[in-house]
């Protein structure tokens, strides 16, 4: 993960955004911020440094203690203890109501805001890594990946830590289900009603109402009314 966190990808990039049924009344406070960062390199590196463990990559243990503080959590939501929550309070985490997180999870908004709606279910061993924007009624099975951040490599004469990172926002709609160990890339937009084969590599947005397989995930089928819809045991 990049080391310098408050840097010009942290102070340039997505602003902040409330989840509708948020009202975020601390977001002058962070624009304000934003922009003495900008304005003072020497300001930008020494909060960095407060905020930041450089080797670890991850929030000071005296932020974590923090982070019920600033992180949004909605009414009967769950995060479980063994969970890493990346979450420095310069970005934005927002969990929906009757949300969870479960064991072994990681959540890193370091680069870009995440925000989960009302009822979803991020599984065991999950990784989700901002710009990240994932709907209600979600269903993340096991050890899936989701990721915004790309590690820069393309100038052969630069070591790839010394490059940098980009990245570009990642969507999930309403009413999806992804299977264990699947992966969805930067850039991705999954529409609502969709279901992600376990395993499978999504590069390409996904239409509404579709099932998506492979590697890179193709889809297979559409989910066209009440004979294709899989219901639970």
């Amino acid at each position: 993960m990049p080391l310098c966190l408050c840097g010009e990808i942290i102070v340039s990039k997505l602003k902040p955004k409330s989840p509708k049924s948020t009202v975020n009344s601390s977001k002058p406070m962070f624009n304000s911020l934003r922009s003495k960062l900008t304005a003072s390199p020497r300001l930008k590196r020494a909060i960095d440094y407060m905020v930041m463990n450089q080797r670890d990559a991850r929030p000071r243990w005296y932020v974590r203690l923090l982070s019920p503080l600033y992180q949004h959590r909605g009414h009967g939501s769950k995060i479980y203890w063994s969970a890493r929550m990346d979450t420095p309070p310069y970005r934005l985490f927002s969990l929906g109501r009757r949300s969870v997180v479960e064991s072994f999870c990681c959540i890193n908004n370091a680069v870009g805001d995440v925000v989960i709606g009302d009822y979803t279910r991020i599984g065991i061993h999950c990784t989700v890594i901002g710009p990240v924007s994932i709907g209600s009624h979600v269903n993340l099975a096991q050890g899936i990946v989701v990721t915004a951040l790309n590690h820069n490599f393309d100038d052969a004469t630069l070591r790839i830590d010394q490059q940098g990172v980009s990245t570009r926002p990642v969507t999930i709609g309403d009413d999806v289900w992804i299977g264990a160990n699947a992966v969805v890339l930067p850039g991705v937009s999954i529409g609502s009603h969709c279901v992600v084969a376990a395993g499978a590599v999504v590069t390409k947005d996904v239409p509404d109402g579709c099932v998506v397989g492979g590697v890179p995930a193709k889809v297979i089928k559409k989910i066209h009314g009440p004979k294709d819809i899989i219901h639970s045991a």
